[in-house]
């Protein structure tokens, strides 16, 4: 069973940190925002690039920018050239959390599968 959320808390299950992975979850729960992340794993781009190869708005794609930053899976600058110009990169290790709680999550139901294979084969000899 999952743990409960609240809202600004931090739940650790098999310390990993709950409520940062449920964000990530959150985040990429979306088509858009996956194909977002998609196209920044293979490089960085600006928010005009991702509008037009998404074919989305450019305030529809502000709003799912948004939702990936604050679920620290992209990360933005500011060009030096110009200051008026944000480029928007994958962060390198934004789905730790997200593999660490899969891996244990998946140790856990086949540590209950095995278990349970053995009562049935108990059962049947």
């Amino acid at each position: 069973m999952m743990p409960e959320l609240h809202a600004g808390v931090d739940i650790v299950h098999n310390n990993v940190k709950y409520s940062h992975t449920m964000d990530a979850f959150q985040a990429l729960a979306d088509p858009t925002r996956r194909q977002v992340v998609r196209l920044l794993g293979r490089r960085p781009r600006r928010a005009g690039e991702l509008a037009g190869e998404i074919g989305t708005s450019a305030s529809a794609l502000s709003r799912h920018l948004k939702l990936l930053l604050d679920a620290s899976i992209i990360e933005d600058e500011r060009v030096p050239e110009d200051a008026r110009v944000r480029l928007f990169r994958l962060r390198p290790d934004s789905l730790v959390d997200v593999q660490v709680y899969l891996d244990q999550l998946q140790a856990e139901w086949r540590d209950q599968l095995q278990a349970f294979k053995r009562h049935v084969e108990r059962r049947n000899s």
